[in-house]
């Protein structure tokens, strides 16, 4: 199995190197790709010193798959090639998430309509995966009508310059900035770029990923999108309509029963999900479940997950390992 890791060098990067080797994915070569500014760097791979190379020497070295995580114009430009050489890509950018012809995939959903001649597959947004996890087995049993989600995003999910922001402002160093206005002590409602609508770009891919994913244009979601002075996880406060009459034991029987979410609801002993206890976990972690008591069949709940894991990196490699389990590489 000759998989290939395009962007390996960055925050995704790095991270679904260590993915891989958590969940001891059956690589038998690893052809780590990077710009060409970073081709001959040696990164570590269980234990071993592996060289950088570029993207023509990977492409010929015809891998079965090639998990990209290197900016949208990249994958626009290097997916197709890679595809055309029988790889199959599993990529981390927006570049295909809403084409047509393309599966925007969370596994514990829609893993199941991967077939063979799907190469180029979507991973989706981070602050989407780890709502349309939390929520999926929720909308299948009461149907959700409506989706209000506000979140509270860290700086890992704009990459190694912000965390450098972050940490610079904190220390009182001057330093390259991500962000137009200081990060430290602030909050930005702003994350990607603004659309006509007024929307950002992010809060857009929430909107129509999440119909994408969950297979029902129906749902009507709206979302803001905050970035925040944290790393560990992105947080986010979402407040949900349905259609069914349900109680909350049922909220919590259905959460219970859900794939990768983890409850952490216990108020009166402080427990509750934060950002800092995600870290390094691939776990989706669901608390603060109430009644909207200002209209009927409403919850509310706060969700949280590691954006470079399950956001990003496993949720890549999960998709991986379904392509290997299913034979479809």
């Amino acid at each position: 199995m000759k998989v290939a890791v395009v962007g390996a060098t960055g925050l995704v990067g790095g991270e679904i190197l260590k993915v891989l080797a958590e969940r001891n994915f059956p690589v038998t070569e690893l052809l780590l790709v990077a710009s060409e500014k970073s081709v001959g760097k040696q990164i570590e791979f269980k234990g071993k010193q592996i060289k950088v190379i570029g993207v023509e020497e990977a492409i010929a070295a015809a891998p079965q798959i090639a998990i990209f995580s290197a900016g949208g114009s990249t994958s626009t430009a290097l997916a197709p090639r890679f595809a055309e050489a029988g790889t199959v890509v599993v990529d981390n950018s927006s570049a295909w998430r809403m084409d047509p012809t393309k599966k925007l995939v969370v596994p514990e959903i829609n893993a199941h309509e991967l077939t063979k001649e799907d190469k180029i597959i979507a991973n989706p947004n981070c602050s989407t995966i780890q709502m349309v996890v939390a929520l999926n087995n929720l909308h299948k049993e009461l149907k959700a009508k409506r989706i209000v989600v506000s979140t509270y995003q860290s700086v890992t999910g704009t990459g190694v310059k912000a965390v450098d922001q972050l940490m610079n402002e904190r220390e009182g160093k001057e330093g390259e900035k991500a962000y137009p206005y200081t990060i430290d002590l602030n909050v930005l409602p702003h994350i990607d770029v603004f659309q006509d609508n007024g929307y950002t770009k992010e809060e857009m891919k929430m909107i129509l990923e999440t119909k994408k994913i969950m297979s029902d244009d129906s749902i009507r979601v709206t979302a803001t999108a905050v970035r925040i002075p944290v790393m560990g996880g992105h947080s986010e406060a979402v407040n949900v309509e349905f259609e069914k009459d349900f109680s909350l034991d049922d909220i919590y029987r259905i959460l219970g029963e859900t794939a990768g979410v983890v409850v952490v609801d216990d108020v009166k002993n402080l427990q509750y999900p934060m950002p800092k206890d995600a870290h390094g976990k691939d776990e989706v972690f669901v608390g603060r479940v109430r009644l909207d008591e200002t209209q009927p069949r409403t919850v509310n709940m706060w969700i949280v997950a590691d954006n470079l894991r399950k956001g990003a990196a496993t949720n890549a490699v999960q998709i991986a390992e379904y392509l290997v389990e299913k034979e479809l590489v």
